[in-house]
């Protein structure tokens, strides 16, 4: 049975990962929102709770691959339990000099189906140079999944793009941002999370 939006967001608020403050965003903007999807993660029952209803809404548009990439590191965990609900290979890609790679073995085959997942969508970079590997290696991109998409619709991939949570949170640039007018402390959230910048 499909989640609802209000069971999703009260997944992702007990795991404590919709956070409130003041946070620099990957793409350089500013919010006072963030999504730590890893927190998500903490309990893997609620991780695959949430992958398998993302699954579910990729299978109910016909959507068939052979295999699931994530960019390192945010999308791994949904990567790994987005193909472990769809049965499909599990396989990610390394940042090298801020450009994405394959390696440790994996590799894509010519004409391979793939998915691409992610934790959250802001701009989208990381996802569009995903993409633009799979296909540099052949690969035919025919999905994007994703668990927030923080864009308020606005990601296009040029291929479907599912999510779980759509969200219009407020961005801005560092020049315009009122946080940084009052004066509130910024955090650079992600794999550094907690950093002050």
């Amino acid at each position: 049975m499909a989640m609802t939006q209000e069971e999703i967001v009260r997944e992702l608020q007990d795991a404590g990962a919709l956070l409130t403050g003041h946070f620099k965003l990957r793409s350089g903007k500013h919010s006072n929102r963030f999504f730590q999807c890893a927190l998500v993660f903490v309990d893997p029952d609620r991780g695959e709770r949430l992958c398998s209803a993302l699954a579910d809404k990729l299978k109910a548009q016909g959507i068939t691959a052979d295999t699931v990439i994530s960019p390192a590191v945010g999308g791994l965990f949904v990567g790994q339990e987005l193909a472990r609900a769809m049965k499909l290979k599990s396989i990610f890609a390394d940042k090298v000099n801020d450009q994405l790679v394959l390696k440790r073995g994996f590799t894509i085959r010519p004409g391979e189906k793939v998915i691409v997942s992610e934790d959250v969508v802001t701009e989208g970079g990381r996802v569009r140079q995903t993409i633009d590997l799979v296909k540099s290696l052949g690969g035919i991109p025919v999905a994007v999944a994703i668990i927030t998409d923080r864009s308020g619709g606005k990601a296009d991939f040029g291929i479907p793009l599912f999510s779980l949570l759509q969200l219009n949170l407020p961005t801005y640039l560092p020049e315009e941002c009122p946080l940084c007018k009052e004066g509130t402390p910024l955090t650079t959230p992600g794999s550094g999370a907690g950093s002050k910048a």
